[in-house]
């Protein structure tokens, strides 16, 4: 197996042996630093804060792990249209994705680099050079870091499909060395379901040895492990439904639960235009199993970018924003009478453009409302749901298990129970499934993914065209090729052992 850290931002190279890369190399378009592998980190000190480092990574890059998440995962699909005009978010908006595409591009560099980092620390914090971290220390402090890469390997592998997966420092480049360096510098991709299985690898692991988490679902727990561990089997490649359901289990076991009201987990403190220093009503809650705090003075400027900001009602609302929510969707929720989770997604303003709707009446995107609002990574109500769709589709169906979900769910929002037609019958409760996942997480990135993992794009993105006046014409037909994301061009440009997926 390929491994060593890719060159995904070099400079263009050929095939050619005769191709020094000594020439482009530098610490920053590899993601790591140009040290020796038996020397990464001298001390407890320098291990502890690599660590904190990633922690700081995951918080700050807002941009990629929301913003981009959401412009595949509901501009995408029929949740959202794009909001602005720039081909930027109109892309993927109509299907016109290639290898040029600014967030496709954008995405890969930073995910690699950030698998880059958590590997180099897996390597380095099992030799600290002072031999100063005991053995449950070093266990811990890895497990955390495989979450992590865990994490952005199932995202990029759900994006693009077949990924390099890199799981060693290599050492540097020399000319007596750079033939049997070649293609530690320059990867091939590993196949998709190898891909899974070091991600279950790295998740196996940290489900032994990652903390408990002691209440504070910002850091890389155990119960993180499980979470990924079931969305991970729930997995085309992987899949597994009898897993799913245990893992959720689990989560049930150490007491998740959904909050009270759906509103709980985005609603803030304070006066709407009032200049409030505005804070979460809820944080580490029942329900949340990953999340990021944004405490007052280092707020997250993401929000800037779906609508106002509720303590500065002004700032940055003089351009159109992005993820505006469909008239398709908006739809969906009138159609079963939820208003609860329909108020929390989507808010009215009045404003200057009218890309979408009315000015006077513009519909935007109200999840993260505020440069504080806690950002959601991972909410036991999306497991509890992915374990309804593992009793519907599992070798021995319980639907009845199914449907006591589903009615739980919609008790929260408000919404009436189940009839006992789609109880009994597969194929509607598995139709209900699907919006209840619509409406539950609408406007958080899932719905793209879960079109795609049960076969449900072609006919849902044909249903949006023709039922939706909003929508911007396609500009490729939906097809099994749209499901993988392109490998940006600048890849194929500088590793000649990545190969394009197909439709691209």
């Amino acid at each position: 197996m390929l491994c060593g850290l890719a060159a995904m931002s070099m400079a263009t190279v050929s095939c050619d042996l005769d191709y020094n890369p000594v020439d482009t190399y530098s610490d920053v378009t590899e993601g790591i630093e140009n040290v020796e592998e038996e020397i990464i980190y001298e001390n407890r000190k320098d291990a502890e804060s690599a660590l904190t480092a990633l922690y700081e990574d995951f918080r700050g890059n807002q941009d990629f792990l929301q913003l981009d998440y959401l412009l595949i995962g509901d501009v995408h699909s029929d949740n959202a249209y794009a909001g602005t005009t720039g081909s930027e978010v109109v892309d993927p908006a109509t299907n016109d994705l290639n290898g040029t595409t600014q967030c496709v591009n954008r995405d890969w560099d930073y995910y690699m680099l950030q698998a880059a980092k958590c590997t180099k620390f897996i390597v380095g914090v099992a030799s600290v050079a002072d031999k100063s971290l005991t053995e449950a220390e070093i266990n811990t402090m890895r497990a955390q870091a495989e979450i992590l890469r865990a994490f952005i390997w199932f995202r990029m592998v759900r994006m693009w499909g077949n990924i390099p997966i890199i799981t060693t420092v290599p050492k540097d480049i020399t000319s007596d060395n750079i033939e049997e360096s070649y293609e530690s510098y320059f990867p091939a991709q590993n196949t998709e379901a190898e891909a899974y299985e070091y991600i279950l690898k790295d998740l196996k692991d940290a489900y032994l040895y990652a903390p408990e988490g002691n209440g504070d679902k910002t850091r890389f727990s155990k119960d993180v492990a499980r979470a990924l561990l079931a969305k991970v089997y729930a997995e085309k490649p992987m899949r597994d439904y009898n897993m799913v359901i245990k893992y959720v289990d689990e989560l049930t076991e150490r007491g998740y639960d959904l909050c009270p009201e759906y509103g709980d987990l985005f609603n803030i403190d304070g006066a709407v235009k009032d200049g409030f220093t505005a804070t979460p009503l809820f944080t580490n809650s029942v329900e949340s199993i990953l999340e990021v705090h944004y405490p007052v003075g280092s707020g997250n400027w993401a929000s800037w970018m779906y609508g106002r900001c509720l303590e500065n009602w002004d700032q940055a609302f003089s351009w159109a924003k992005w993820i505006t929510p469909s008239r398709d969707l908006l739809a969906a929720f009138d159609r079963v009478g939820d208003t609860k989770r329909k108020e929390q997604t989507v808010v009215y303003y009045e404003c200057a453009w009218s890309n979408y709707y009315p000015s006077d009446n513009y519909a935007f995107m109200y999840k993260v409302r505020s440069g504080y609002s806690n950002v959601f990574f991972l909410r036991y109500d999306d497991l509890l749901l992915l374990k309804a769709e593992a009793l519907i589709l599992g070798e021995t169906p319980d639907l009845a298990g199914a449907a006591a979900i589903i009615d739980q769910i919609r008790t929260r929002a408000g919404v009436a129970k189940l009839t006992n037609a789609e109880k009994s019958n597969k194929d509607a409760l598995l139709s209900v499934y699907v919006n209840e996942r619509r409406l539950e997480l609408a406007c958080e990135g899932e719905r793209w993914y879960d079109l795609v993992r049960l076969d449900l794009v072609e006919e849902t993105m044909a249903a949006a065209q023709r039922n939706d006046p909003g929508r911007l014409p396609i500009a490729v037909p939906y097809s099994k090729n749209s499901y993988l994301l392109p490998i940006p061009q600048n890849v194929l440009d500088t590793n000649p052992n990545v190969v394009q997926n197909p439709g691209y």
